[in-house]
Formats: C-alpha cells, structure tokens, sequence
C-alpha cells in the first residue's frame, strides 16, 4: 500500500473513531445536562455539587458506550486496569468541567439557570479534548494485531497473533535519477 493510501485509511480510520466518541459523548452531555438541570430545579443541591453528580452519572453511561460501541475492537484482557483508568481520566475531566462552572459560579457571580447551562457545557468541551486524547491513548488502547488487520493489505503480514513487517521495496535506481 502507497504512503498516500495508508495515511488515507488512517485518517478514515481514526475519522470513524471521532464520529463514534461524538455519538456516545453527545448522548452524555445530554444526559448530563438532563440530570444537572433537574437537580438544580428540584433540589437545595447547590449548582456546582449538583453539576458535579450529573458528570458522574453521565460518566457511567459513557463507559458502557465506550466499551462496548466505540472501543469494542480494542484490548479487552485488563478489565480491572482499563476501569480503573478510566474512572481516573474521566474525574480529572469532572474537575476541568466543574472547574469551569465553579470558576463562572463563584469566581464571577454567574449563576443563573442559562448562564450555568453554558458554562457547564462549556467545561464539558474543554474536558472533552483531554477525554478523547486519554481515553485512546491510555484506557481502550489498540492491539498491534488488531490495528494491523484493520488496515486493508495488511492482513498477510499477520501471522500466528504477531504482526511482522512488511518487506521494504527499494525503488529502481534509475527513478530515483
């Protein structure tokens, strides 16, 4: 496969995994601010401690959406590891999320119901990016043989659950002149 090519799938590829980690996040940024909205309205809970518990229950959601949609193809083999990681990721998220509605709520006095909403999704943006990134790189992490029959022509130089390199092929030297 050509340089070009295999970029190419890349991009599909990882243009695939974004479209999928927008599904499930689209449906928990609805639940989460479902949930925050409820509490503040029925509940003395104050914004930022409600805000807060919405991110959890949201949180729970998305790993069930990560797990089994998103990352379905990834290394299932550490369950315990791949949990544990991503409740750690997913709570430095809740912070730069909540960071964001505490900063607007107490630091500016901003605290209306749409002024809360918008800086809750604000936060939830901004904890979006550092999710992603973690989320791939260290919780649903790929395995070697999986990512390799993933891409098209790669499927020969798998064998026997290693993947080994393709061979080099030197360009005519009277091409390169």
């Amino acid at each position: 496969m050509s340089e070009r090519g295999s970029l190419r799938t890349r991009l599909e590829l990882l243009a695939r995994e974004v479209a999928k980690f927008g599904v499930v996040g689209g449906v928990g940024l609805v639940v989460n601010i479902v949930v925050s909205n409820l509490l503040w309205r029925y509940t003395p809970i104050p914004t930022v401690r409600a805000g807060l518990m919405a991110t959890f229950v949201a949180i729970l959601g998305n790993y069930i959406g990560f797990r089994y949609w998103t990352y379905r193809d990834r290394d299932k083999s550490g369950r315990t590891r791949e949990l544990t990681l991503f409740l750690l990721f997913s709570a430095v998220g809740a912070v730069i999320e909540t960071g964001v509605l505490y900063t607007a709520t107490y630091g500016f006095g901003w605290d209306t119901p749409v002024q809360s909403n918008v800086f809750k999704i604000l936060g939830i943006g901004i904890a979006t990016l550092f999710r992603f990134w973690s989320y791939r790189t260290w919780v649903f992490k790929a395995l070697p043989v999986e990512a390799a029959k993933a891409v098209p022509g790669a499927e020969g130089f798998v064998k026997q659950g290693r993947t080994e390199q393709a061979p080099r092929v030197e360009a005519d030297s009277a091409a390169r002149r």
